[in-house]
């Protein structure tokens, strides 16, 4: 109980911190928000500049547990491959022996079954292609604005005088 406790302190506290303990492999500029990881960390590779909130990284199929009786020794095990520049949305699944080339967005609650080609975002169960990373970016310029700057107080008081609430 008190070592399950201590890891959650240390995952919430140094999430990169924790990742590289148990072998996860990133690069720089990377961001990991309350991930979990499955039981084989140590292939899960990621590139520079990924940002990953409350997604779940399976390596190995679970699924193998119908035939432990007539195989009791059987595996499905493959690592996870994430590039460069790549943003993994809130709750998506990444399944084992995925590719995801770089410059790619993942839609929240998406799960990945499939390798991803660099340069597009993805959304769905399971994720497919929707647009390309240039499309998507056309949109957010003509749709977003510009807080990343703003203290808390400031970006408020601007997002209310511009009634953008539904």
């Amino acid at each position: 109980m008190i070592r399950r406790l201590f890891i959650y302190i240390y995952k919430s506290l140094n999430p990169l911190g924790y990742a590289k303990k148990i072998g996860v492999q990133f690069g720089d500029g990377c961001r990991l928000i309350k991930v979990d990881f499955s039981t084989e960390p140590y292939l899960i590779k990621m590139g520079n500049h990924v940002s990953a909130t409350k997604v779940r990284f399976e390596t190995h199929d679970g699924g193998v547990w119908v035939f432990r009786n007539e195989l009791p020794k059987l595996d499905v095990i493959k690592g996870i491959n994430i590039g460069d520049n790549v943003f993994l949305g809130y709750g998506a699944v990444i399944m084992p022996g995925i590719t995801i080339g770089s410059n790619v967005v993942v839609g929240a609650y998406s799960v990945v079954t499939k390798d991803l080609e660099a340069g597009y975002v993805y959304g769905g169960v399971p994720a497919r292609k929707i647009k390309s990373l240039n499309e998507y970016k056309k949109k957010v310029i003509s749709t977003g604005v510009e807080t990343k700057q703003l203290e808390e107080s400031e970006k408020r008081e601007y997002l209310l005088s511009l009634s953008i609430q539904k």
